[in-house]
């Protein structure tokens, strides 16, 4: 079974600022080696630069987004959610196409946020809630984890291949 996992986590310089994220994971490393990862930017796919202006959504998360009564804006007040719905849409292709039933994702993003997310208010403030794309691929059965949660994930994928091997 292949991980989709959030591009900037494996240090490829796609954040909205211009950056990554790398995660220092020997399991990350080893999946990658493995050729086990399928690295994906939702934002990036969706159409947005790199840099970009920070966006965060206003409502009630991710799945106020899929719904229609959430938007995702910058702080200027632009609105960015087609982007975001496109890139949502774009990282759900990847890991169907790719096997992937584990996701790892970058933290408090408002694409990839699987347990915080900002306010929406640019204040720095964290709440719970999930981002667009991490509240997608739920929608669809894939378990999505933080990159602070690598070893759960581990434990999940070490325990599915276990039960095909039966």
């Amino acid at each position: 079974m292949k991980i989709l996992v959030s591009a900037c986590l494996l240090g490829q310089m796609v954040r909205y600022d211009g950056g990554t994220c790398t995660v220092d994971s020997d399991i990350l490393q080893g999946w990658t080696e493995e050729g086990l990862v399928i690295p994906f930017c939702p934002e990036v796919a969706g159409g947005l630069p790199v840099p970009r202006p920070p966006a965060e959504i206003r409502g009630a998360g991710g799945e106020a987004v899929l719904d229609g009564s959430g938007q995702v804006v910058t702080e200027a007040g632009t609105e960015v959610t087609r982007a975001f719905l496109q890139g949502a849409r774009g990282a759900l292709e990847a890991a169907q196409a790719g096997g992937a039933g584990v996701a790892i994702l970058k933290e408090a993003s408002p694409s990839c946020g699987s347990h915080t997310i900002h306010d929406g208010r640019f204040s720095g403030r964290r709440i719970p809630g999930r981002g667009v794309t991490a509240a997608l691929l739920r929608r669809h059965g894939i378990t999505v984890f933080s990159e602070h949660e690598v070893k759960a994930a581990r434990e999940i994928l070490d325990g599915q291949m276990l039960a095909g091997d039966g």
